[in-house]
């Protein structure tokens, strides 16, 4: 006997849970206390794609390629290139989808980071791109690299003061075209009070001078892109809450 065609009424029930949990407060506080708890074993540390150290939360991974199958960009920009797992990640799923490219943008590309990402087997989908993410010259970089007509996704995962994210959103929002996203990394930072503040870090963000402020200060002066509700709204046990719009207008 024949079962009746739920895929539709799945994802339905998947959506209004997803709004449901980001409207739940109390869980959110249950993630944030746990999050700060397992930060003292470099939690978001201990996690690798395809051999690399990718320096993400298991959620945040999960959600960006979500994004990316859904959205299917032909370029993918990120600022902040780190151990180079996270642009092989995006690499590697654009592989899959048969096209595109990921362009790294760092200050400081590492020699021996350099050398892992240039000698992966997903080397082929990446471009980096060493220079201030907000540098005249970085970005005419970057413009080079964006073929005519190409879906253009960004992720922003370098200096995390609210001035520079604010600058990055406002020269790296631009080129997101319409029904892809911009990512904003480590909104986190913007709900967690000074007492616990993760503490083993090369640089420690507070409250207003972080990701989240620069990302409400950005939607606030444009109207281009929305808050995903249900992408965000599961977003718990996550570096990025909050962090992931939509662009709604070309």
């Amino acid at each position: 006997m024949s079962q009746p065609d739920d895929r539709m009424k799945f994802e339905e029930a998947k959506r209004e849970q997803s709004v449901a949990l980001g409207n739940d407060g109390q869980v959110f506080e249950q993630s944030l206390d746990l999050i700060t708890s397992i930060d003292k074993y470099d939690y978001s540390y201990l996690w690798s794609w395809m051999g690399v150290p990718i320096i993400q939360m298991p959620a945040d991974v999960m959600a960006t390629q979500e994004v990316i199958w859904a959205t299917k960009p032909d370029v993918i920009i990120e600022t902040g290139v780190a151990r180079g797992g996270s642009v092989l990640f995006m690499a590697s799923l654009l592989e899959m989808l048969g096209g595109g490219k990921v362009v790294g943008v760092d200050i400081d590309i590492r020699a021996h980071n350099r050398a892992t990402i240039e000698d992966h087997v997903m080397s082929k989908r990446v471009v980096l791109i060493e220079g201030g993410s907000v540098d005249e010259d970085t970005l005419a970089s970057v413009r080079a690299q964006i073929p005519k007509g190409a879906r253009v996704m960004v992720v922003l995962d370098s200096d995390h003061s609210r001035e520079h994210v604010l600058s990055e959103c406002r020269a790296y929002g631009q080129m997101v075209t319409e029904g892809c996203y911009l990512v904003v990394a480590d909104t986190l930072v913007g709900h967690i009070t000074e007492d616990k503040a993760p503490t083993k870090r090369s640089k420690i963000w507070f409250k207003g001078d972080e990701p989240l402020s620069a990302l409400n200060d950005y939607l606030a002066e444009n109207d281009r892109f929305l808050v995903d509700p249900v992408l965000n709204g599961k977003l718990v046990l996550s570096s990025s809450p909050g962090g992931y719009l939509q662009c709604v207008k070309g």
